[in-house]
C-alpha cells in the first residue's frame, strides 16, 4: 500500500445478531489503515454490517478521561447486537442517541437500522467479544424493518449452502469457484474451516425460521414504531402501510408465547431464554412476558419436562 493511501471501502453484510456474536476469530493487518475483518464461522469476512432490530438499551458511561460513551443493545430474532457509541462517532450518529435515549426512558418502541464497522476484542482470559461501531443510524418503520429481515435471512441461507459445499471440497481457490461458491466467500470459508472446524448449522437454520416469521407477519408483534417523520436524515424513514401500523391493537401474550412454543420446539421443548428473547424480539416486554408463561404454567397449559424448558401441554 502507498504511504498515506487509504484502504477501499468495504462492502457492508446484512447479518443476523447470533451469527456475529458467535465469532472467534478475525483478521488484521499490519498497516495503519489495513481494515479490521470479524470471520464468522459461515465464512464471512466482516468488516462493516447493516443491522436492525429493536432498541432495547441506549446508557451513557463515563470514561477514564471524563468522555461519555452510550453503550446500546439492539434485538434482531435471532439475538443481540452491542453497540458503543463514543466522541470518535461523526456528531450526526452522537446526536441521534441522545435524541433516542430521551425516546425509550419515556418508553417509546423504536425500530433501528444501522451501518456499522465490527469491532473484536479478547480479554486477559482469552473470552472473546463482539460489537458494533456505528457510522450512521436511522429510526425505520415496521415494513422497513421486515424489508432487512428479508435480506439478512436470504444473505444467511446463502452462506449456509457455501458453507455446506466447502466442507467437502479441497481447500483451493479453483475447487471452490468449481462448486459455485463466490470469490468473495472463499478465504473466509477457509478460514473458518480452519479455526471453528465442524460447526452445528441447525441453529442458524432454526434463526432464519424465526427471522421470515417476523417478517412475513405469521406472528402477533407488538413491534409498532411510532414516531412523526422528521426532514433530518437521520430521521424515521416514510412507511408505505403507516396507518396499518398505527391500527395494532392489543396482543394476547399468552396466544404469543404458545405460538411460539409451538414453533420452536424440536421434541425437547424451548428453553426460557429462547422463548422470551423471541418474545421481545417482537416488540413484547420481557417481565410482561415471563409473567404469562408463570400464568401459563399455573394453568397447566405448558409444562416443564426439565427445568428452565416448556413445551405445550398435550
Amino acid at each position: 500500500m502507498q504511504p498515506g493511501r487509504r484502504a477501499r471501502r468495504q462492502p457492508a453484510w446484512h447479518m443476523l445478531a447470533a451469527e456475529f456474536g458467535e465469532s472467534t476469530l478475525h483478521q488484521q493487518g499490519s498497516g495503519e489503515f489495513d481494515p479490521l475483518f470479524v470471520v464468522t464461522k459461515l465464512g464471512a469476512k466482516v468488516n462493516r454490517m447493516i443491522v436492525a432490530g429493536l432498541l432495547e438499551r441506549l446508557e451513557p458511561r463515563e470514561t477514564a478521561n471524563g468522555a461519555t460513551l452510550w453503550q446500546g443493545q439492539l434485538r434482531d430474532p435471532s439475538g443481540l447486537h452491542y453497540f458503543a457509541v463514543g466522541d470518535y462517532a461523526p456528531e450526526s450518529m452522537r446526536e441521534l442517541v441522545i435524541q433516542l435515549s430521551s425516546r425509550i426512558d419515556d418508553g417509546e418502541t423504536v425500530m433501528l437500522t444501522m451501518t456499522a464497522k465490527a469491532r473484536y476484542f479478547q480479554n486477559e482470559e482469552g473470552a472473546v467479544y463482539t460489537s458494533l461501531r456505528p457510522e450512521e443510524a436511522a429510526v425505520i418503520s415496521r415494513s422497513a424493518y421486515r424489508e432487512w429481515l428479508v435480506k439478512a435471512a436470504d444473505s444467511m441461507l446463502k452462506r449456509i449452502d457455501y458453507q455446506e459445499k466447502s466442507s467437502s471440497l479441497e481447500k483451493s481457490n479453483e475447487a471452490f469457484l468449481s462448486a459455485g461458491i463466490p470469490e468473495n466467500m472463499i478465504e473466509g470459508l477457509i478460514m473458518a474451516s480452519e479455526h471453528y472446524g465442524d460447526i452445528d448449522l441447525e441453529s442458524y437454520r432454526l434463526s432464519i425460521m424465526q427471522t421470515l416469521d417476523i417478517a412475513e407477519d405469521k406472528m402477533p408483534s407488538e413491534i409498532t414504531p411510532r414516531v412523526k417523520p422528521s426532514q433530518s436524515s437521520l430521521s424515521v424513514e416514510e412507511n408505505d402501510d403507516n396507518s396499518n401500523d398505527d391500527e395494532t391493537g392489543e396482543v394476547d401474550l399468552k396466544t404469543v408465547l404458545l405460538d411460539l412454543i409451538q414453533r420452536l420446539d424440536q421434541g425437547e421443548g424451548v428453553d426460557f431464554d429462547t422463548l422470551l428473547s423471541n418474545a421481545e424480539a417482537r416488540g413484547h416486554n420481557r417481565d410482561q412476558a415471563e409473567s404469562s408463561l408463570d400464568d401459563l404454567s399455573e394453568e397447566g397449559s405448558v409444562h416443564e419436562p426439565r427445568f428452565g424448558w416448556f413445551k405445550k401441554t398435550v
